[in-house]
């Protein structure tokens, strides 16, 4: 197992940043926009409609070339582009630290890409790192230099402690006013399980998008015979002797809890997207684009 200390980030991440944004750009032209206009009309970047021109009307905003051709005064309208607050809310309990990819590791390049993205786009990026106890935030952040401010803060958190989503969700919401796009980043094991966590954040209206992270041991674990198992957030110790039964009752049980989850999603509109540590995170973030989950 790796040190989930080590840096996320090396020049060869960095140099897959601009890369991941462009391919974006070309995905999303033409077919994200609409999501993301204000009904609000003004002089902003977009061009909207015409209507007749009327005194007191500023004269910036007539199109002479409709006047040349029509013999009409018609004004530009223009659509108003919203910032869009984009939250990544990052598990950072124990559990996040397993794997030979620590999946807290991969967790930090997956919110460090899609951030990158949203603050290329000139949206507003917050970052908050939670357990049961602990909530370390960046304030929202805009501009696509902040981007190294992203990557210090993430490099610096570690992973402890146990998870409690609904407590961690709570406080979070209590402390962010501005509804926006949530992106979850976590493995969802949490004792009391994900609804009452992930009911939180719809009941307050924000947009979601869940990635669930698994490592590879814990969809097809291996094990057989007698072991001693540790829980890795409450170091409580289970003697144990594992059969190929145990095994089949325990992927049953594990497709099961994915099962519900993708059905929960489902049916309150919230998008998904789970994967492996082994798949790299450049792909992932690909798939995500081309569901168009996360907007760009």
């Amino acid at each position: 197992m790796q040190n989930d200390t080590q840096s996320a980030f090396d020049s060869e991440f960095l140099k897959k940043l601009e890369y991941l944004y462009i391919v974006s750009k070309k995905i999303f032209s033409g077919r994200i926009k609409a999501e993301r206009r204000s009904t609000r009309r003004g002089v902003s970047v977009e061009f909207a409609d015409y209507r007749n021109y009327t005194p007191g009307d500023d004269f910036r905003y007539i199109d002479w070339n409709a006047f040349a051709r029509l013999d009409e005064l018609l004004l530009k309208l223009y659509e108003e582009r919203e910032d869009l607050h984009i939250y990544f809310l990052v598990d950072v309990s124990q559990s996040m630290t397993y794997g030979e990819l620590p999946k807290l590791i991969y967790a930090k390049r997956v919110a460090a890409a899609l951030a990158y993205i949203g603050l290329s786009n000139l949206d507003r990026i917050g970052i908050t790192a939670f357990n049961t106890t602990d909530m370390n935030r960046l304030p929202t952040e805009r501009g696509k230099a902040k981007i190294f401010t992203v990557l210090n803060f993430l490099d610096q958190i570690n992973g402890s402690g146990e998870t409690d989503m609904e407590h961690a969700f709570q406080n979070f919401v209590h402390q962010t006013k501005r509804r926006g796009l949530v992106v979850l980043i976590s493995d969802l094991f949490d004792p009391k399980g994900f609804t009452a966590g992930l009911n939180m954040l719809k009941f307050q209206k924000h947009d979601l998008f869940v990635v669930h992270i698994i490592d590879e041991k814990e969809a097809e674990p291996t094990l057989l015979g007698d072991y001693h198992l540790v829980d890795v957030e409450t170091n409580q110790l289970r003697p144990v002797t594992i059969n190929e039964n145990h095994i089949k009752r325990y992927h049953a049980l594990f497709q099961k809890y994915c099962d519900d989850l993708d059905r929960y999603c489902r049916q309150r509109e919230i998008s998904l997207v789970r994967t492996m540590t082994k798949a790299p995170f450049e792909e992932l973030i690909l798939r995500i684009f081309r569901m168009g989950g996360f907007v760009s």
